[in-house]
């Protein structure tokens, strides 16, 4: 009982470094790989939405109904990938109160956030595109330079 208690416990400790490894001032992340990484995310919302549209639009079925399920799962699941991208990595870590572009970054932040809020509640694939573009305008006022990256859908 003893060896399984030690096993467990050392279990936990080793789960919880690794969540909380994001906020260990390590400095082995990239803000450029987080910014690919949004924008694949909204690429995989903006697939879903085409899908979950086209499967709309057809004769449903049992396997339309569950591939639809599946496209709003991932679309979801990809939404909150960049929104906890924006708390987790952008807000609590990398946006600096004393920084010279503070309040236009934060607002960028959050029109990231509700961006990818709308893309949640929405198939419209407008909604993707307004998540691209926010994700480019936080780029702008994070970097204070013009994106470059090879993102195109």
């Amino acid at each position: 009982m003893t060896r399984f208690l030690t096993a467990a416990f050392a279990l936990m400790m080793t789960a919880s470094m690794a969540m909380a490894h994001c906020q260990v001032p390590c400095g082995i992340y990239s803000d450029q790989l987080r910014f690919e990484q949004m924008l694949e995310d909204e690429h995989t919302i903006s697939k879903a939405q085409l899908e979950i549209n086209a499967i709309a639009e057809g004769k449903m079925s049992a396997q339309a109904i569950n591939q639809s399920a599946r496209w709003v799962t991932t679309k979801e699941d990809h939404a909150t990938n960049i929104q906890n991208t924006i708390a987790a990595y952008f807000m609590a870590q990398r946006i600096k109160p004393d920084s010279e572009n503070y309040a236009k970054t934060l607002v960028a932040a959050h029109t990231v956030m509700v961006a990818a809020m709308k893309c949640k509640q929405s198939a419209d694939p407008a909604t993707a595109k307004a998540l691209e573009k926010s994700i480019f305008d936080l780029y702008r006022a994070y970097e204070g330079k013009e994106p470059d990256f090879e993102h195109t859908h």
